[in-house]
């Protein structure tokens, strides 16, 4: 029996593009903290320690402190030293990257359809962006924290693992205190979503155009 609902947000929950969503991003946040640290710099090495998060397997520290453990040392500055300024970047300019995004009014009506039926539900994104970067998505997509109360939502500071790592899902299914078989992976990435989460024994809906075909093994 289905018991627990398992929900991407880019490009599922909301509309939003990654490909041009993430050059905004580091450009934006490149030039706000370019008083501490050149921009290229800055971005060639949150691009390396992100890829250590992707390849986090859940078996050591949360995605946030392994990709500090990488970041800070590289850029040759101290942690206490630039999170404020990260912070402040998140609280300011990250919300001005809404207009690259558009809400899915089918989104809070799924959310609210399944807790309505006493499903679970938890927010599965990939664990790449801090807490309040995720959190301020999902208010643009108009199913925010203080709307629905999700089970679980996937952050950089919870988890230990990303897509498409089977860890990740494995840890999703541990936190929520259930079977594979009792839930169900929703998103718009075969590779990402689909494909690890099936492999496990979940249930899967591709969310893509009707016409679109899987991609060949």
């Amino acid at each position: 029996m289905l018991k627990a609902i398992l929900l991407d947000l880019d490009g599922t929950l909301l509309g939003n593009s990654m490909e041009l969503f993430v050059p905004a991003y580091l450009e934006a946040l490149g030039g706000f903290l370019a008083g501490h640290v050149p921009p290229r710099r800055l971005v060639t090495e949150l691009l390396n320690a992100t890829r250590l998060m992707a390849a986090n397997d859940g078996t050591g520290p949360t995605n946030e402190e392994l990709f500090a453990s990488a970041f800070y040392p590289a850029l040759g500055r101290e942690r206490a030293q630039l999170e404020p300024v990260i912070r402040r970047f998140y609280a300011e300019e990250f919300p001005k990257l809404r207009s690259l995004t558009r809400p899915v009014p089918e989104a809070p009506r799924l959310v609210e359809w399944a807790l309505g039926r006493g499903l679970q539900v938890a927010v599965a994104t990939n664990p790449l962006f801090p807490r309040t970067a995720i959190e301020q998505r999902l208010e643009w997509a108009g199913a925010g924290l203080q709307r629905f109360p999700y089970a679980l939502v996937t952050t950089y500071e919870a988890m230990h693992a990303c897509k498409p790592h089977p860890a990740y899902y494995r840890e999703i299914f541990s936190l929520l205190g259930r079977q594979p078989e009792e839930c169900l992976m929703a998103g718009d990435d075969w590779g990402a979503d689909i494909l690890p989460s099936t492999g496990l024994g979940c249930r899967a809906w591709w969310v893509a155009d009707p016409t679109a075909q899987p991609p060949a093994a």
